[in-house]
């Protein structure tokens, strides 16, 4: 994979994890409140999310160092993406009025349903994102020699698109568009990552990756 491509889809990978960070939190806060308890499973998640899709990202990448498998995990995960407002509010309901309506919720299941529901939508979408960056380190790395020096790029253009995503988010996505409109573009950018990820598997001349 050249190195620009590898950094392009790094950077919106990492943009479209912290959209769904951004506006899921804010997708929760409707049927769980706006609490401390749902910035933080919110949060807590993504992290999860990311440490699990870096660990197997790296090892996909050293077992099957095709960017067509990124596109086979990309391309559903888009569509997923996108149908978040169709399929969340029944599992939300399910977490929510499982509690006895006339009692108040115990204060343990006021902290761990936000958790729960944030698993249930966010979990899997955000995990296949991060799988990308150590599995395109090893699509772009020719030599062992260059590994610092690719792995650096992607991982920065990564946390960049992250900073994008949280600005373009927090600034501008909230205030022009509807939230099902966000999840729907950002599962349409998701399965454009696994289009372009499908394209490069199939450019002529592609430099391939090597241990020297």
């Amino acid at each position: 994979m050249h190195t620009l491509a590898a950094a392009v889809i790094a950077f919106f990978g990492g943009f479209a994890v912290m959209v769904l960070e951004i506006i899921g939190a804010r997708f929760l806060a409707k049927d769980f409140g706006s609490s401390f308890y749902v910035w933080v499973s919110q949060i807590g998640v993504i992290l999860a999310a990311l440490a699990l899709g870096y660990s197997v990202g790296g090892w996909l990448g050293d077992r099957h160092p095709r960017p067509s498998l990124l596109a086979w995990l990309l391309l559903p995960v888009g569509i997923i993406s996108a149908l978040i407002p169709d399929f969340a509010p029944a599992l939300i309901d399910t977490i929510v009025l499982r509690h006895p309506v006339d009692e108040n919720i115990p204060l343990l299941w006021q902290k761990l349903d936000p958790a729960l529901g944030s698993a249930l939508i966010f979990l899997l979408p955000c995990f296949v994102l991060a799988i990308l960056p150590p599995f395109i380190i090893r699509l772009a790395t020719r030599s062992i020699s260059h590994v610092g020096k690719i792995s650096g790029l992607i991982y920065s253009a990564s946390t960049v698109g992250s900073i994008a995503g949280v600005f373009v988010s927090g600034y501008v996505l909230i205030d022009y568009m509807s939230l099902s409109s966000i999840f729907r573009a950002t599962g349409g950018l998701t399965m454009a990552l696994g289009a372009a990820c499908l394209f490069l598997d199939r450019w002529p001349g592609k430099p391939a990756a090597t241990g020297r």
